[in-house]
This record gives structure tokens, sequence and C-alpha cells, in this order.
């Protein structure tokens, strides 16, 4: 399975296990999986559900800056990378 690059964490919610990621580059949506890795963050998921301004969204692009929940710790500036068959 490849790994495309889609985004970066700006900033992680420690109390509620979210991180802020910027879609830099393709989209994503419910039901991708998903890597965040970076120097000491190495973790996979599926996209449960995508924030956005308050609000749920089935998808987000490029230029977007979205929130999703993580099953650990994320970093700012880690790479999030969508894995594709």
């Amino acid at each position: 399975m490849a790994e495309i690059e889609v985004g970066v964490v700006i900033h992680y919610f420690g109390k509620i296990g979210v991180a802020a990621v910027r879609i830099t580059a393709g989209d994503i949506k419910v039901g991708d999986t998903i890597r965040v890795k970076g120097h000491t963050t190495d973790l996979t998921l599926t996209i449960a559900s995508i924030q956005m301004e308050h609000g749920s969204v089935p998808s987000a692009r490029a230029g977007d800056d979205v929130g999703i929940k993580v099953p650990g710790i994320a970093r700012e500036h880690d790479a999030v990378f969508k894995i594709v068959d």
C-alpha cells in the first residue's frame, strides 16, 4: 500500500485528543485510513469524523484546516499521509 502526503499537523488539542490538520494536497474523507508521522509520532487510524468550523463534514480538500480525533499524541509539523491501495 502506498502513502500520499496530504497534510501537516498545525496544532494538537491534548484534552480532547484532536489534531488540527492543514490539508496541503489532495483530499481526505470519512473512512479513509491515514498515518500521522513525525520524529516521535507514528499513528495509523481510520477517520471516523472530520470537523471544520465546529461542524462535521464528510470530506476535506487542499486548503482546508480540519480537526481529526487521533488515538495518541500528535505534534505540530507531523506529516499526515493518506494510505491508498
